[in-house]
C-alpha cells in the first residue's frame, strides 16, 4: 500500500486540527481528487464533516479500541483506491490512552502508517517561541517525523514575518499560514462540535468555508509532494469477509494472547476471579442456538455492499451480502441513523453485510414502522437527549421496538441506543425495554474502558473481552441490570448494562473489526430468531 498521506496533528486540543484537516480533504477533492478521510482515536463526530468534505464515509484508527496491528490494515481499507488519505489526529501529538504511554496517541498511528505529521500550531499568543514549541515536538520521539508546520490563528503580516523567522532559524517548513477567521467556527455543547446531520447546509458553508481558508493559506502542492515521501505498508488492507474467515487454531491462540497483553493483569485476574468460561466471541453452542421461528448516511450502506462484494444498496436502501446466504436465508437487520443516532463505524456495517445480513438504515426521528421484514436492530451512539421530544411523539415506532425486543429478537445498543430503550428519557417516554430511567447529568464521563462480557448474550459469550469506550453526560438508574453486559475491569471495577432476552445495551462504545466475530453471531442470531 502506497497511497500518499498526512497525519494532521496539533501540540494540544484546540489547536485548529478539525479546521486543517477537513479544509485540506475538501481542498484537495476540489481538484478532483479521491480523497480517504480518517480520523485517530473514537470520535465520531469529526468524521461526519470529513465525509461531507470528501464524499466518502469517514473512518477511525483506534488502536486501543483495535489494537496498533489493526491501525495499518484498517487505514488500507478505507484508503484503497484514493489518490491522497488524511488524518486528524487526536488532542496533543502524544497524547493518548491515559497510563499507557503512545498507546492510542496520534504520534503512534503516524508511526505505524510511516506517515509525515504536519504539526497545526495556535500561534495566537506567541512569536520566536513557536521554534523551541516545534523543536520540542520534533525531537520528543525520533520515530515520529514533523514534516512542516501550518500557523493558525495568525494576527498580522508583521505576526507572521516574526514567525516564519524563527521557523527558519529551527529549519522546520512553514507549510501554511491562516489568519483568525469566526466563519470557519463550528458550534459546540455538551460532547463537543455539533454533528454533521443537525447542521444541514450551515456545515455545508462551514466545510466550504474552511477549504476556502486553507487552500488560501496552504501550499497544497507542497503538501502534496510531502503526503508523497510517505513509506510503503507491509501487507494488505483489511476485509471484512476475511475477517469473518473462521479462526485457526493458532490465529485463536495469538488473538487470546493479544488480548492478555492488551489488558494486562487486571483483565486476567478478572476473567479468573469471575469464574467466566472463555471461547471465541463468535461461537455459539448447539445448545444456545435457538429453534428457527416459522437513511441519514446511505453512503455508509453503499460502502457495506462495496466491502461485502455487491454494486450498491437494495430496494430497503440497505446492503447485502452476495458471497453469503440466499437472499431468503438473508436477515433484515435495522440499523438507526438520522441527527439522533448519528455514532457509527463503518466497518460495522461492513461487518454485518459480510455475515449475510441486509442492513437497512432508517431514522427514528421520522420514520414510524421499522424496516419490512426487520430480524434484529443495532441502535448505536447519538444525542437523544436533544431530540427526546420527538422520539417520544413518536409512539408507534417506539411500541413497535418494544414488541420486537419482546418476542426475543436480537436487539444490540450503545450510549444513545441504551437511552432510547429506557422507560423515559428525562421524563418522556422511550421504548420502555429496559427497567431503566435515563436523565442528563452534571458529570462528563468519558475514557478507555476494558471489559468482559458477564454472561452469553446475542454479541458475546461470557468471558469474551472487549475494549470500550465511554463518552456521555447522562445517567443511567439502575447502571446495570439483573444480567449486567459487562464487566468493567479497568480503571475501576463494576458492572454495567443490560442483557435482557435477546437484548444488549451498555454505555460501552465497542469497534466490532477487533472482534468480527460479534457480527457474525450476531446476524446468525437474527436469522434463527
Amino acid at each position: 500500500m502506497s497511497v500518499p498521506r498526512l497525519v494532521i496533528a496539533a501540540p494540544s486540543s484546540g489547536s485548529g486540527k478539525t479546521t486543517v484537516a477537513t479544509g485540506l480533504m475538501a481542498a484537495f477533492a476540489a481538484r478532483g481528487l479521491a480523497v480517504s478521510p480518517h480520523k485517530v482515536g473514537p470520535d465520531y463526530i469529526d468524521p461526519g464533516y470529513h465525509a461531507l468534505a470528501t464524499g466518502r464515509v469517514g473512518r477511525n484508527l483506534d488502536a486501543y479500541l483495535c489494537g496498533p496491528e489493526l491501525v495499518a490494515p484498517l487505514f488500507s481499507h478505507g484508503a484503497r483506491g484514493c489518490d491522497l488519505a488524511v488524518v486528524e489526529g487526536v488532542m496533543g501529538l502524544y497524547d493518548g490512552a491515559a497510563g499507557q504511554g503512545e498507546l492510542a496517541s496520534t504520534a503512534q498511528v503516524a508511526k505505524v502508517l510511516r506517515a509525515p505529521v504536519v504539526l497545526v500550531v495556535d500561534a495566537s499568543s506567541q512569536s520566536r517561541s513557536v521554534a523551541a514549541l516545534v523543536h520540542g515536538f520534533a525531537s520528543w520521539d525520533t520515530g515520529v517525523r514533523i514534516g512542516g508546520v501550518i500557523l493558525n490563528k495568525v494576527g498580522s503580516s508583521r505576526h507572521e514575518a516574526l514567525l516564519r523567522e524563527a521557523l527558519d532559524e529551527a529549519g522546520v517548513p512553514v507549510l501554511g499560514v491562516l489568519r483568525r477567521a469566526a466563519q470557519v467556527e463550528t458550534p459546540s455543547r455538551h460532547l463537543g462540535l455539533v454533528p454533521v446531520a443537525e447542521r444541514g447546509a450551515a456545515a455545508v458553508s462551514a466545510v466550504a468555508a474552511m477549504a476556502a481558508q486553507v487552500s488560501a493559506g496552504c501550499d497544497l502542492d507542497a503538501l502534496m509532494a510531502l503526503a508523497r515521501s510517505a513509506g510503503a505498508l507491509p501487507g494488505g488492507g483489511w476485509s471484512p469477509a476475511e475477517a469473518l474467515s473462521p479462526p485457526t487454531h493458532d490465529h485463536l491462540s495469538r488473538s487470546a494472547e493479544k488480548r492478555d497483553e492488551g489488558l494486562g493483569r487486571s483483565g486476567g485476574e478478572a476473567t479468573r476471579g469471575s469464574g467466566l468460561r472463555e471461547r471465541p466471541v463468535g461461537a455459539v453452542a448447539a445448545s444456545e442456538r435457538p429453534a428457527r421461528a416459522g437513511a441519514e448516511r446511505p453512503s455508509a450502506s453503499e460502502h457495506a455492499a462495496h466491502a461485502a462484494g455487491e454494486a450498491g444498496p437494495s430496494e430497503h436502501h440497505g446492503v447485502s451480502s452476495v458471497t453469503g446466504p440466499s437472499a431468503s436465508e438473508r436477515p433484515v437487520i435495522a440499523v438507526a441513523g438520522g441527527p439522533a443516532f448519528t455514532f457509527s463505524y463503518a466497518e460495522h456495517a461492513e461487518l454485518l453485510a459480510a455475515a449475510g445480513a441486509e442492513v437497512v438504515t432508517f431514522d427514528p426521528l421520522r420514520d414510524e414502522r421499522l424496516p419490512e421484514g426487520t430480524r434484529g436492530l443495532v441502535i448505536g451512539g447519538g444525542f437523544p437527549e436533544v431530540y427526546a421530544g420527538e422520539l417520544g411523539a413518536n409512539e408507534g415506532l417506539r411500541k413497535e421496538i418494544a414488541a420486537l425486543a419482546l418476542s426475543g429478537a436480537p436487539v444490540a445498543a450503545e450510549c444513545a441506543g441504551l437511552l432510547y430503550l429506557c422507560r423515559e428519557l428525562d421524563g418522556v417516554p422511550m421504548c420502555g425495554v429496559l427497567e431503566a430511567s435515563a436523565r442528563m447529568g452534571e458529570r462528563l464521563t468519558l475514557g478507555y474502558r476494558d471489559a468482559v462480557a458477564v454472561g452469553d448474550s446475542v454479541l458475546a459469550v461470557a468471558g469474551t473481552r472487549m475494549r470500550g469506550h465511554e463518552f456521555h453526560r447522562t445517567v443511567v438508574e439502575p447502571g446495570a441490570g439483573d444480567e449486567p453486559a459487562w464487566g468493567v475491569v479497568a480503571p475501576a471495577r463494576r458492572v454495567e448494562g443490560f442483557v435482557q432476552g435477546g437484548v444488549h445495551a451498555s454505555y460501552l462504545h465497542t469497534h466490532w473489526a477487533s472482534e468480527p466475530g460479534v457480527a457474525r453471531r450476531f446476524t446468525e442470531r437474527c436469522r434463527t430468531s
